[in-house]
C-alpha cells in the first residue's frame, strides 16, 4: 500500500474571482440612481433592484449603504463576485 498523497494548491488571485461589471458604472449608478435601485438592476440584483424601486432605496439608508459598500469594494453581483475592477 503506497502514500498516494496528492497535493493542494490554492490559487489566491482576487483578479480571477471579481464580477466583470464595472465598478465606476456602479459607483455612478448608486450615486445618481441609488433611490430607485439602479445599481442593483445593473448587477444582476432584480428583486433587490425591485425592492429599493418600491421603497425609495430603503429610505435612502440602502443606497448610502450600497454605496459605501461600493467604494469599498465589499458590494457583489448576482453570482456572488466582488465589483473591484475599474
Amino acid at each position: 500500500m503506497g502514500n498516494n498523497k496528492q497535493q493542494v494548491i490554492v490559487i489566491n488571485n482576487p483578479a480571477i474571482y471579481s464580477s466583470p461589471k464595472s465598478k465606476l458604472a456602479a459607483l455612478l449608478l448608486c450615486l445618481l440612481l441609488g433611490l430607485v435601485g439602479g445599481h442593483c438592476f445593473y448587477a444582476g440584483k432584480v428583486g433587490m433592484g425591485f425592492l429599493y424601486l418600491f421603497t425609495g432605496g430603503l429610505c435612502g439608508i440602502g443606497a448610502v449603504i450600497d454605496f459605501i459598500r461600493i467604494l469599498s469594494s465589499t458590494y457583489t453581483d448576482r453570482n456572488g463576485l466582488p465589483i473591484r475592477n475599474w
